[in-house]
């Protein structure tokens, strides 16, 4: 195979799809970005047609976004995906391993069953329980099972009341059925983003908060840094990253008074941290390591 036909799975005009993309462009003379949302899937003749192109017919994909929110709608684009995989197309990551990733509970839960270090989370359908737990806690983060860059998740303080939290986690509950709570731990402003290609370190970089916003996301003011997380740290995402069987993942970690704790696995982040903080050209990294893949 001497010039690999790859797509690029993502949204197209976005920095991360787009880099990508080109950098498979460089190296094999073919260039495909596939927006999932715009795909066809023919179960009776076989074809996953996006455009004119087939998808089974292709040597290889990279995953890099699934639409530009997360949702269950997220999960059956995958699965689609799975007919261009069972007819023979290489898919970096396998969508059977994203699956298991879109959902925060199923991450959740898997990294649990690795024993891998994660702030204290409950899980419940019962506003009461929740209101138990957030007055024991002091302080808890509201998340969504479906969401990126921290969007639709809110901090709930004890000293707001019994009342005022009761209405809170009801209202929330009446769009979100399940209750899924972590305590919130100070991680003074900072986390970090380990980076991990075939399971292999390629580098960190770090989130540094907005003064005022609880969260480290960019979508809400933070900026990257550089940063060397200690091999202690290393080893914690290394074994988290590894529960999902990943091509390329991304590692969010934050240090607490105990140590570090994971906050998840994410198969789908982007490039820019790392490029930003760290100097890290993820994009030619994930092309090399993709065509090698796919000549052996």
């Amino acid at each position: 195979m001497s010039k690999p036909r790859i797509a690029v799975i993502g949204n197209p005009g976005k920095w991360s799809t787009e880099v990508l993309a080109t950098a498979l462009h460089q190296r094999t003379g073919f260039r495909l970005i596939a927006d999932l949302s715009q795909i066809a899937l023919d179960l009776t003749s076989g074809r996953l047609m996006f455009e004119q192109h087939n998808l089974c017919h292709l040597d290889g994909i990279i995953i890099r976004k699934v639409g530009t929110d997360y949702s269950p709608v997220c999960i059956e684009r995958l699965e689609m995906l799975r007919v261009a995989e069972h007819a023979g197309v290489r898919i970096f990551s396998s969508a059977n391993s994203l699956i298991r990733l879109l959902d925060r509970l199923a991450c959740t839960v898997t990294l649990h069953n690795h024993q891998i270090p994660m702030p204290p989370t409950l899980v419940t359908e019962s506003v009461e329980t929740a209101l138990q737990q957030i007055q024991h806690w002091g302080s808890a983060i509201l998340k969504p099972l479906f969401s990126t860059k921290a969007r639709g998740m809110q901090v709930l303080n004890a000293n707001q009341g019994s009342k005022a939290l009761e209405s809170e986690l009801t209202r929330y509950k009446s769009q979100h059925p399940l209750l899924y709570l972590q305590q919130h731990i100070d991680i003074q402003g900072t986390d970090m983003g380990l980076v991990f290609i075939n399971g292999e370190y390629q580098g960190a970089y770090a989130r540094i908060a907005d003064k005022k916003a609880w969260n480290t996301t960019i979508h809400n003011g933070g900026r990257y840094a550089s940063c060397q997380p200690d091999s202690a740290t290393i080893e914690v995402a290394r074994r988290a990253q590894a529960a999902f069987d990943l091509d390329y993942a991304t590692v969010d970690v934050a240090m607490s008074q105990e140590g570090p704790v994971v906050f998840e696995v994410s198969a789908l982040g982007g490039f820019k941290g790392s490029h930003t903080g760290s100097n890290i050209d993820l994009a030619a990294r994930l092309a090399d390591y993709t065509i090698a893949s796919l000549r052996s």
